[in-house]
């Protein structure tokens, strides 16, 4: 029989595994608690816990209890108006015919169930079952995961280690080589005195007997002298670290700052790069995030300019397009990098730039990168951009991929409708 007692540290008045089971019983309203939450939340309060509200009737749990029917002759402690042998009217059929619960004046009732998750369990449910589409180049390069694998046999090691089958058989070996002359002496003095024994006794043979007799037990204990286990025969398990290939990967995060985006346009964009970005921080360790943002001109960017600049001009979508090649070929080799791209615009842009732009991405960014997403962030109607992109993903509709969002309630779902785990990447 074994045993597994789990030492983590619980907080306080806490149980780690019941917490977790809790969670689990309840995804579904959890999910949808998390949905709701990125839909209202400002950028600033993307990263933090979420309290969830569980209705009372989601709660229940099957029971059992005495039916309504019968005959039952019971005087309940406490009792003082009835005696043995009264009727008393039969209750209103259902659960015990209590009254019902009673409505809160504030905006939760008595029927709900309420509870906080942390930054960390939120953060988990809302990244559930999300990959990087297509990520297999893998290479030893730069690896700091290392994973153990038997190495053979040692004869020195950490009493851990000990194996126990091979230091058993290494000594059965040692005690049978020792003692393998003595052994075969031994045969041929009892193979002796089991002849002599069988002969008539005269005083001679008598002699030799007892000469046998005293040559085999000297020659037993010389055999029992030779120790079961020594030190030489104990043999360890040999363990050695062999380092894992590790998936690189590069994300370019693409957003659209000219003058025909507004800031509720910029608002719903930024909120889907930010989702992004702790996607990929939270999942991904060595992955890279590049931020480029453009009007007619592009530019690299941090984090902080990219989120919080208020730059602006007008709309050349190409200009990002081509600054995300040369990086490509300057900083990133194809076959060491897996190569994501994420583009967010409203569509608008010059309608000799669009051909160009699908151009582009067709024959000079797709071949390199993995996968691909453009967002259209409220549009009025589709743009030319629009209409050219759809042409690229009905050719390439496995390393590209579209989406509108036109409020923030989208989102969350169209997040997860482009890096929604798939079967290859499981």
């Amino acid at each position: 029989m074994s045993y597994i007692i789990d030492r983590r540290l619980n907080g306080r008045h806490k149980s780690t595994v019941n917490r977790q089971r809790f969670l689990d019983r309840y995804r579904r309203h959890i999910r949808e608690a998390v949905n709701d939450a990125v839909g209202r939340r400002s950028i600033k309060e993307m990263e933090q816990g979420e309290r969830i509200t569980i209705p009372r009737k989601d709660l229940s749990e099957p029971g059992f209890q005495h039916g309504g029917g019968g005959q039952r002759n019971i005087v309940h402690p406490g009792n003082r108006e009835f005696q043995q042998g009264d009727r008393v009217q039969r209750p209103p059929g259902g659960a015990g015919g209590g009254a019902g619960q009673q409505a809160g004046d504030s905006g939760e009732g008595d029927d709900d169930f309420a509870f906080e998750i942390d930054q960390r369990e939120f953060l988990n449910f809302l990244f559930e079952d999300l990959a990087l589409p297509n990520l297999v180049k893998r290479q030893l390069q730069g690896s700091r995961s290392f994973h153990t694998r038997h190495g053979g046999i040692i004869s020195h090691g950490l009493p851990a280690k000990i194996n126990i089958v091979r230091s058993m058989r290494q000594a059965s070996m040692r005690r049978r080589a020792l003692s393998a002359a003595s052994r075969r002496k031994l045969r041929e003095l009892e193979a002796e005195h089991a002849q002599l024994l069988e002969q008539d006794q005269s005083p001679a043979r008598q002699e030799r007997l007892g000469e046998l007799e005293e040559l085999i037990a000297r020659l037993r204990r010389r055999i029992d002298r030779i120790p079961f286990l020594d030190e030489v025969d104990l043999r360890y398990n040999h363990h050695v670290k062999v380092p894992v290939p590790v998936s690189r990967a590069v994300m370019f995060c693409i957003m659209d700052v000219s003058g025909s985006m507004n800031q509720d346009m910029k608002d719903l964009a930024k909120r889907f790069f930010l989702l992004l970005y702790l996607f990929l921080r939270r999942n991904y360790e060595h992955t890279e995030v590049v931020f480029i943002r453009h009007h007619t001109s592009a530019k690299e960017v941090d984090e902080e300019e990219f989120f919080y600049s208020r730059e602006t001009g007008g709309t050349i979508v190409s200009s990002a397009l081509k600054l995300t090649l040369d990086i490509i070929k300057k900083r990133y080799p194809v076959q060491e990098w897996n190569i994501y791209g994420a583009q967010a615009s409203d569509g608008d842009n010059w309608n000799d730039d669009s051909p160009g732009c699908a151009r582009l991405l067709e024959k000079e960014l797709l071949p390199r990168m993995q996968h691909f997403s453009y967002v259209e962030v409220m549009p009025r109607s589709h743009q030319a951009l629009w209409d050219q992109y759809q042409t690229v993903m009905d050719r390439h509709g496995d390393a590209f991929a579209m989406a509108q969002i036109d409020n923030p309630g989208d989102i969350y779902p169209v997040f997860r409708r482009l890096f929604k785990r798939r079967m290859e990447a499981a």
